[in-house]
């Protein structure tokens, strides 16, 4: 009885491993084939046969001419229309409104994540949908909303977009970012260990080293979505101040729901159900825009504000 208990006892155990691994197998191979369909997935945009590169001189000039887009297509309802907007070379054009206004529909047309339903997006004249997206994109960055950090150091995620950069380039963007000084203070500085999607880090220190892979990718355009709502007042109008120092090097896009952010930009274009409800300065929307006016209020009080701001 005994040497049967343990003859049983010996086999038992390999065929509970044999039965985890089964489970295990099934697992991977299920995983496997969901991993299969969505690398074998084709892009909705796709570049036509005869899509072309940018120049090499690329100096950021946006324009949105008569554009409409909806996300499924037509027929659905649509959620930019009617949107005529220039972006100079070197200007810095904030886009304002509440959510769901088309905000970050609009400033995704740009890099080609989406292409119009109507109308036409321009860079230096040439339509986005006539171009190579993987070209496109060399001379654009973007600091989405939900900032994506990678397991690493943060020197790595700030060069993710660069590569060849130099020590002295991530130390240079990192400074513009206003994300040097925190940096310097993590256990290792520029070596600290990051965790996936920086789980390790404040909101603010990630929008942060963001903002400075994206400027160390010298871009053309900047696409700036929402990327510091997680920074305070100060921090963020020193962010500015480095940006606008630098700006006649790039077309800023800066997508904002908060009015501090946007004050200072060269054109304020108000978004409302996805229309343009107004455009100009702070000084002219604060005559112009009811919306405008309202929203500043909203935010920073109808006091001493709103009259120095309608007096600019």
């Amino acid at each position: 009885v005994v040497a049967f208990t343990n003859y049983l006892l010996t086999t038992i155990t390999p065929l509970t491993m044999m039965a985890m691994l089964a489970n295990v197998w099934a697992s991977g191979i299920a995983s496997a084939e969901r991993v299969d369909a969505v690398l074998a997935t084709m892009p909705e945009v796709q570049d036509s046969p005869t899509a072309a590169d940018l120049p090499a001189e690329v100096a950021g000039r946006v324009v949105f001419e008569n554009v409409a887009f909806a996300y499924n297509g037509a027929g659905s309802e649509p959620v930019l229309q009617g949107i005529d907007l220039v972006a100079e070379a070197g200007q810095s054009v904030a886009i304002l409104g509440a959510t769901g206004a088309g905000k970050t529909s609009l400033v995704n047309l740009v890099p080609r994540f989406y292409d119009t339903e109507h109308g036409r997006v321009l860079i230096d004249g040439a339509d986005v949908r006539t171009l190579r997206q993987d070209a496109l994109l060399q001379h654009i960055a973007i600091v989405p909303q939900e900032t994506i950090l990678f397991s690493g150091s943060v020197r790595d995620n700030i060069r993710y977009g660069a590569p060849q950069a130099t020590d002295a380039e991530v130390l240079a963007a990192a400074q513009a970012a206003q994300a040097h000084d925190f940096i310097q203070a993590l256990p290792r500085g520029y070596d600290t260990h990051v965790e996936e999607r920086g789980v390790n880090l404040s909101g603010g220190q990630k929008q942060r080293i963001a903002i400075a892979r994206a400027l160390l990718m010298r871009p053309r355009i900047l696409i700036l979505d929402d990327s510091t709502s997680a920074v305070d007042v100060d921090t963020e109008t020193r962010i500015q101040d480095a940006l606008a120092a630098a700006k006649y090097e790039h077309t800023s896009l800066v997508v904002a729901q908060r009015i501090s952010t946007v004050l200072r930009a060269d054109k304020i274009v108000v978004l409302e159900h996805g229309r343009v409800a107004a455009q100009g300065t702070h000084q002219e929307l604060m005559v112009a825009s009811p919306i405008y006016r309202e929203i500043y209020a909203s935010q920073l009080g109808d006091g001493v504000g709103l009259a120095a701001g309608g007096a600019a």
